[in-house]
């Protein structure tokens, strides 16, 4: 069994960080890409930031310059360092994996975490 678990959310004023992260766990035999996704209240669930096993990294436009995401493979983990925090990133941030599981090696499968809550207050 996989699981992602977020960790890193809370209450940030307006201008101030926060360092999520995301580990998986349980019988991965191969993670390809991870990603962070947010929903604010009333709204859908949007992509923020990709990183791929290789390194690569893209961003939506509304966090570039003040989001990082970045990979630790070892530890099968995932960040997302949030810079410069507006009260509009205010969401339940989620983290996304493509994992391959011991018990079907060959195939992909999306997988989610719990969600963590970022506030920010102006």
């Amino acid at each position: 069994q996989v699981q992602l678990v977020e960790s890193g959310g809370g209450l940030v004023q307006a201008g101030g960080s926060l360092r999520l992260s995301c580990a998986a766990s349980g019988s991965i035999f191969s993670i390809n890409v991870m990603r962070w996704y947010r929903q604010a209240p009333g709204k859908q669930r949007d992509l923020v930031a990709t990183a791929t096993s290789g390194g690569s990294t893209n961003y939506v436009d509304s966090v570039k310059g003040r989001f990082t995401i970045s990979r630790d493979n070892a530890k099968n983990t995932v960040y997302l360092q949030m810079n410069s925090l507006k009260p509009e990133d205010t969401a339940v941030y989620y983290c996304n994996a493509d994992i391959a599981p011991v018990t079907d090696s060959r195939n992909y499968f999306k997988y989610w975490g719990q969600g963590t809550q970022v506030t920010v207050s102006s």
